[in-house]
């Protein structure tokens, strides 16, 4: 079962890239505990949907996002040198933080593990997103198979009671 709201973040540990150079092993507890954060789950680097919508979304409004005092985390279950190769194809801004979960460890505690294997994928994460300020989810959006509308950066922005981006900014 998914993560709820009222629930605090599962502490595991990830690899975090940030600025597409720097590569570190961190606690989620570390990167949530707080502060106020974004974090949206994709199924992987490099894929069509995630490389021309999911991400550039975030990458285009992750000034918005910063302005209200949020960090914006992308989750994936890639190892670190491929998401830090997207990183840099993708040209995400310094602080926003890809979470690689190589192993699918803090996908499966948060529960947004899809079986990809059809795809020849394996087990990968769904697209979600959630809102948590200092480690409890505020807000949980979870999307239905092969969709992309409620974690997309425009529409947290615009579902968001911290900001609401008038449609001829999205």
């Amino acid at each position: 079962m998914p993560i709820q709201i009222g629930q605090t973040v599962p502490d595991v540990e990830v690899i975090v890239v940030d600025d597409a150079a720097d590569i570190q092993r961190l606690s989620t507890a570390s990167l949530f505990t707080g502060r106020k954060v974004v974090l949206f789950g994709l199924p992987g680097a490099f894929t069509p949907t995630c490389s021309e919508r999911h991400l550039p979304g975030y990458v285009k409004h992750y000034a918005a996002f910063q302005a209200q005092g949020i960090e914006v985390y992308c989750l994936a279950v890639n190892d670190a040198f491929v998401m830090k190769a997207w990183a840099a194809s993708q040209h995400a801004p310094a602080g926003l933080k890809l979470l690689a979960d190589g192993n699918a460890a803090f996908t499966q505690a948060l529960g947004w593990e899809i079986d990809g294997s059809s795809y020849g994928m394996g087990l990968r994460s769904r697209r979600a997103a959630l809102y948590a300020d200092d480690s409890v989810v505020h807000q949980l959006y979870i999307e239905s198979p092969g969709e992309l509308r409620v974690s997309s950066a425009e529409a947290l922005l615009n579902a968001a009671p911290w900001f609401a981006l008038q449609n001829d900014e999205i």
